[in-house]
């Protein structure tokens, strides 16, 4: 009867928050002569708002008697119930009887409903349920974040423990511990619930936790509840594998036993992290001369950032119609910070790259559709940092790229379109084995699935 009576707590506990709120607005609006015959209503409210919190504290003490919350913060709440209960009794009779000091009572009234609405509230969704609004992370169901090494993250804290946080800490917490389980913390996963153990480690299918987490979504024990969000096939072959493994808090996913099943979804889990781009140097450098990068400006050079909040630069010629050695001489000033140039399709020839040869932080170099030759690109044998070459359309031969060997991080040369012959192809992998050597002409494949538009044959005349 008692668990009977709790159940209607949550029916019941909003009349007296919205009925006693309307009653200290009554209260307020009836200051003014206009309003004065609100007066009785304030005392119709009152009443019933006194009713509905009497019966709210009393609903709320059988449903607390479950043990499903946080003991402290359970106490705070029923207390200051029993506050807000007793002061809305008083302010009515005040109210009834004119007593000066009902308006003193009714305001006392208003932040003791505030308050107790709150802790309310924080048993049910948690302490932090008015801030995490505002949080970065704060999303309707939360998923596992992409890990870099999946064999290499904790079984439990990388892996597990995310599916709990999305899914099943909104009943299982510390506020509230529905059926006396909480799934936040080690110990208390393993001790279960007031049914006893929701684990058996190394037996999954005996678990009372899978058990419940494969019961039919209308089923009373099922879990999540049906109005909660539901675990994905793939988060219950996880927590089944977890189990399974002997539920282990501090092993690696490569310690643990991996069938054929399991191991796709593990794999799903992981995505490459997003590191700096490559040609990009790590060290730190200062920002570019302010005069430098005006000069550069006012020429029509495009000068930008490699990547926010970096004080590497990329600089590219493609509004300027012709390049000389004055331009070349512009980006002297920079050469600590530029990395990338982009010269092409410019009319550029042997001379300037003995310039540009200056800059030797520069890691990716677009030579292609120029006038270069072998003779220009050795100068470039300088430019110690060079990662990427592109030559495509120009004059540059084998001997060319052969002058480039002693580079030592240079990583791609884009030599479509040059003047290599297929017979020295193999001259040159053999001499850049670790270097990429693209030579384009890419054939891409028509597809089934492909828009293809047919014509019909020509007629003959």
């Amino acid at each position: 009867m008692t668990e009977l009576i709790g159940r209607f707590h949550p029916l019941l506990v909003h009349l007296p928050i919205g009925i006693l709120l309307i009653a200290a607005l009554f209260q307020l609006l009836a200051f003014k002569p206009k309003y004065a015959a609100l007066h009785a209503a304030t005392s119709i409210a009152l009443f019933w708002g006194m009713i509905s919190a009497i019966l709210s504290c009393i609903s709320g003490y059988f449903l607390s008697l479950s043990g499903d919350y946080d003991d402290e913060l359970i106490d705070r709440h029923t207390w200051f119930a029993i506050a807000t209960a007793s002061i809305s009794l008083i302010a009515y009779l005040f109210n009834r009887w004119e007593n000066e000091f009902a308006k003193w009572v009714i305001l006392l009234m208003v932040p003791l409903i505030f308050v107790t609405g709150h802790l309310g509230g924080s048993l049910t969704h948690g302490s932090d349920y008015l801030t995490k609004g505002f949080s970065k992370d704060s999303v309707i169901e939360k998923a596992i974040k992409p890990i870099a090494d999946v064999q290499e993250a904790n079984a439990y804290a990388d892996i597990i423990r995310p599916i709990f946080e999305s899914k099943c800490y909104g009943c299982h917490n510390k506020s509230k511990k529905k059926g006396k389980l909480r799934l936040d913390e080690p110990e208390f996963i393993l001790k279960g619930g007031k049914d006893g153990k929701v684990i058996n480690p190394g037996n999954a299918d005996e678990s009372d936790l899978m058990k419940r987490l494969l019961l039919p979504r209308n089923e009373e024990h099922h879990m999540p509840p049906k109005e909660k969000p539901q675990l994905k096939d793939n988060e219950i072959e996880l927590i089944h594998w977890w189990i399974a493994t002997g539920a282990t808090f501090d092993k690696k996913a490569k310690e643990l036993e991996q069938p054929e099943k399991i191991k796709p979804i593990l794999l799903s889990l992981q995505k490459e992290v997003k590191k700096i781009p490559p040609d990009v140097p790590q060290a730190i450098v200062e920002k570019a001369d302010d005069k430098a990068l005006q000069k550069l400006k006012q020429r029509g050079i495009v000068v930008l950032p490699v990547a926010q909040n970096s004080n590497y630069l990329t600089v590219n010629f493609v509004t300027v119609d012709s390049v000389t050695e004055k331009d070349i001489a512009l980006l002297l000033p920079i050469k600590k910070q530029l990395v990338w140039l982009n010269l092409s399709g410019k009319k550029i020839s042997d001379t300037l790259l003995a310039s540009i040869a200056q800059l030797t932080s520069i890691t990716r170099l677009q030579l292609d559709n120029t006038m270069i030759t072998d003779r220009g690109l050795a100068s470039l044998r300088l430019l110690i940092n060079l990662q990427y070459l592109n030559i495509v359309g120009t004059k540059v031969t084998t001997n060319g790229i052969m002058q480039l060997k002693g580079l030592p991080k240079l990583q791609a040369i884009y030599i479509y379109k040059t003047f290599i012959t297929a017979s020295e192809w193999s001259t040159l992998k053999s001499n850049f084995p670790n270097v990429t050597l693209d030579t384009g002409g890419y054939y891409v494949p028509i597809l089934e699935t492909d828009t293809t538009v047919v014509k019909p044959p020509e007629k003959k005349n």
